[in-house]
């Protein structure tokens, strides 16, 4: 059984980029607990929190597209070690500002656009890099793995986090961030890559259109990038705005938001660990638009929810079907896209489920403050759930894939 869960493990590339990866998320989770928090300390404003979560996101609505089309013409490993080195620079700053006292609101907020801007153009690369390592039939279990590595840092970084944050002070969170870095970018120089950019003439518009003509012939292709936005646009708020449940629902301080983060990663890594045992299933499509319908249940129980035990039960549920749903619908579209086009379409992927976040984000901090959190966040299950029915029962092209 344990084989057949991990069998993308088997092959070298993949292990090597995975440990790489996960390290390096670890990192980036420490630093989102304590962004998020010194943001809400700094000013106390569920909208400000919303539009820092806004500007890390939007750049990857904005550039990904041309992240894309480099991806598919130049070595992926240089695309993203440029990308690492980005980020790790931006957060030592941010290490330096807190420990000379000077930071800001206004240095998080262009920090986290100049982050985002560097992972809109790594986040296709990467995409496209990580079925390349593995055969066409382990490529949804490298998915699903590639989700435990994620949602593993994302129990193991806030812990990390919240402890740093409690004993050393905030600075240290991005100052880790900054070192895991070095994971990543020593994995990526290890590689052996297969892949081999063609040499083309071609303008970055024209194949960019070829793009969206590859994604427009595939059918249900459309349908599932709609979804994505649209599971991201409804659904990561909830955990965007964790910091407000813990702070102001419940009156509790960094480790209450700390327990909430580890909820949602390990119920999280269950849903990845669920889907690497069943491998390449059929009816992909179906289960992930189950999945989405129950994420939308869950949602509401939690918003609703007046115990710290039960919201972390329903925050463990929805972190579990959000991962299956994801895993689902991202391999579908690896299935359907070819190698030399995986660059293209992953990044209208991208834009699609990181272009949801922003608008999400932004949304629901401007809606909080008139509506309550538990509120938005009611209203966002249900139309989540509403959409998971529809494309269930009317709209099936996704449901029979």
């Amino acid at each position: 059984m344990l084989q057949r869960v991990f069998k993308a493990f088997q092959y070298r590339d993949f292990r090597i980029l995975w440990i790489g990866a996960c390290t390096s998320t670890i990192g980036t989770w420490m630093q989102e607990i304590a962004q998020n928090w010194l943001v809400l300390q700094l000013t106390n404003s569920p909208f400000l929190l919303g539009l820092d979560a806004f500007l890390g996101d939007i750049p990857i609505f904005l550039f990904s597209l041309v992240g894309g089309v480099l991806a598919d013409r130049i070595d992926r490993r240089y695309i993203l070690i440029g990308s690492q080195v980005v980020q790790m620079i931006s957060a030592a700053l941010l290490a330096i500002l807190i420990w000379t006292n000077h930071v800001q609101i206004w240095h998080i907020l262009i920090l986290s656009f100049v982050v985002g801007t560097a992972q809109s153009f790594g986040g296709p690369a990467y995409s496209a890099l990580v079925p390349s390592l593995v055969e066409k039939e382990d490529v949804p279990n490298a998915i699903a793995l590639n989700s435990i590595q994620f949602n593993l840092a994302r129990v193991i970084g806030p812990v990390i986090g919240g402890l740093a944050m409690k004993y050393t002070g905030a600075a240290w969170c991005f100052a880790l961030n900054s070192l895991s870095f070095l994971a990543v970018i020593i994995s990526l120089s290890r590689l052996h890559i297969n892949f081999k950019p063609p040499r083309t003439g071609e303008s970055i518009m024209t194949s960019m259109k070829q793009g969206f003509t590859f994604i427009r012939a595939q059918g249900a292709m459309v349908t599932l990038i709609l979804i994505a936005f649209c599971m991201t646009l409804l659904g990561i708020p909830t955990i965007t705005f964790l910091p407000v449940f813990a702070k102001i629902v419940f009156a509790g301080d960094a480790m209450t938001y700390t327990l909430f983060l580890v909820a949602s990663g390990l119920g999280s890594i269950t849903g990845a660990l669920t889907v690497a045992w069943m491998g390449d299933i059929h009816n992909k499509g179906r289960v992930a638009l189950t999945a989405l319908a129950i994420m939308g249940i869950g949602m509401v129980g939690f918003a609703q929810s007046k115990s710290m035990v039960l919201s972390c039960v329903m925050l463990f549920f929805t972190g579990s079907v959000l991962m299956c749903a994801f895993a689902m619908i991202a391999s579908l579209v690896q299935l359907i896209t070819p190698n030399d086009m995986r660059g293209r379409v992953m990044s209208v992927y991208n834009v699609a489920f990181r272009g949801g976040m922003p608008f999400g984000s932004i949304l629901t901090g401007w809606l909080v403050p008139m509506l309550t959190a538990p509120t938005v966040l009611s209203i966002n299950g249900v139309v989540l759930l509403s959409l998971g029915l529809y494309f269930l029962l009317v709209q099936r092209r996704v449901a029979a894939l």
